[in-house]
């Protein structure tokens, strides 16, 4: 048997603002030509199909084409819900499009009840809440490890010795490498689960995790068909192809099979002055682009001349190079300073060293004479704040708020 193991399509997806769907549509279009070329029995999606429990009308519609497309194409379709899909909106109708080979598994009573494919049995375990799943699997803790542990040794009281068993996960396996595009599922701090639980199986495919990945021969995650935050920059995304004999345990053959890049990521980091000439950012000028700008004193009108050599520059952040180490002197500053200091050193350091002259000095200084609460003696950051940090943290906040603003 061979099969296309996929997962977090994620249907419905924005990437800072920019939406995914024709993205996601090319991808469907590269899947079920892969399905004919490739003559796949199969394609697995283990979870997170949508990117909300409340998909869009658009989005909907593209993966009811999916389906019907692996169908024409002669595959049999095997999805089971994640964490961001609602399992009941998922899952309806999934008696009905059974009869016509697709198998959408969303409720802990149906991960005993495998797909019968010929020569494997696939468990399709969706999404296990440990909050929810914990009572309904008799676990012994309320955690991840205890609920999917429970699940699959389940799934081993009815696996049979003469046929593959392939299960499918949603869940964060320890030894994994996580991307910063994925939703938290820790509980109590613990999200991870131990390789081990997937010893009696003959391929896991997982979901959950963006990046593509290798945990051992038959343990492994696809990773999502679309790069869904920075940090997967330079990530080849890819679905694996497996397949599967009828004789001995685990995959015979598995290979990567590459996802077509709607467009590419791009992370570039200097001076102002050094992303706008280099040579070596010709690059990113056709990329979604992060730029990290690292000049001593923010530039003014940064976003507007990046933007112009950089057409999709999705966002831009500001790291002066030494930041960090006087960060701590600054703290200090600010606890005693008064607020109509504070106001003028800000101004000063959204112009670019520019204070304020003294008519807008007077302006500001009546402003904050009609605002201070009669009984605050200066210096007021000291008194209005019980500590420095606090203090730190108004003031890069109020400056964060509007640099962001000027990215919008």
């Amino acid at each position: 048997m061979r099969f296309l193991h996929t997962s977090d399509w994620h249907l419905g997806r924005s990437f800072h603002q920019v939406g995914l769907l024709d993205a996601q549509a090319a991808f469907i279009d590269h899947l079920v030509e892969t399905v004919r070329t490739e003559r796949v029995d199969a394609v697995l999606v283990s979870g997170d199909v949508y990117d909300r429990a409340l998909p869009a009308p658009p989005t909907v519609d593209l993966l009811s084409e999916a389906l019907c497309r692996l169908h024409d194409a002669g595959a049999t379709v095997v999805l089971s819900s994640g964490n961001h899909d609602s399992a009941i909106r998922l899952g309806f109708a999934s008696r009905l499009l059974e009869t016509a080979g697709v198998h959408v598994r969303t409720s802990i009573e149906g991960i005993t009840r495998p797909v019968e494919l010929p020569g494997a049995r696939v468990f399709a375990l969706p999404y296990l809440e440990p909050a929810v799943a914990s009572a309904a699997l008799e676990a012994e803790q309320r955690t991840h490890q205890a609920v999917l542990g429970s699940a699959l040794a389940r799934v081993a009281q009815v696996a049979d010795p003469t046929t593959r068993t392939v299960v499918m996960a949603h869940a964060f396996v320890s030894g994994a490498v996580s991307s910063d595009s994925e939703r938290d599922i820790a509980v109590g701090g613990v999200s991870a689960v131990p390789l081990d639980l997937f010893d009696h199986v003959d391929y896991a495919a997982l979901g959950h995790l963006h990046r593509p990945q290798l945990l051992s021969e038959h343990v492994r995650y696809s990773g999502s068909p679309l790069a869904m935050s920075f940090s997967e920059a330079g990530q080849t995304k890819s679905s694996w192809l497996v397949d599967l004999s009828t004789d001995g345990r685990g995959a015979d053959h598995v290979v990567a099979v590459p996802t077509p890049v709607h467009r590419p990521l791009a992370v570039v980091r200097g001076t102002l002055d050094e992303l706008l000439r280099g040579p070596q950012h010709a690059h990113a000028e056709s990329a979604y682009v992060q730029a990290v700008l690292t000049d001593p004193a923010r530039p003014l009108g940064a976003l507007d001349r990046l933007l112009a050599r950089f057409p999709h520059l999705l966002q831009l952040t500001f790291e002066p190079a030494g930041a960090p180490a006087s960060r701590a002197r600054s703290e200090l500053q600010v606890s005693t300073r008064t607020r109509l200091e504070l106001c003028s050193d800000f101004l000063a350091h959204v112009r670019g060293g520019a204070g304020p002259t003294p008519a807008e000095g007077e302006i500001l200084r009546e402003a904050i004479e009609a605002t201070r609460p009669e009984h605050l003696d200066e210096p007021s950051v000291a008194v209005s704040a019980p500590a420095p940090a606090r203090a730190q943290a108004d003031l890069q906040a109020v400056q964060t708020s509007l640099f962001d603003h000027e990215v919008a």
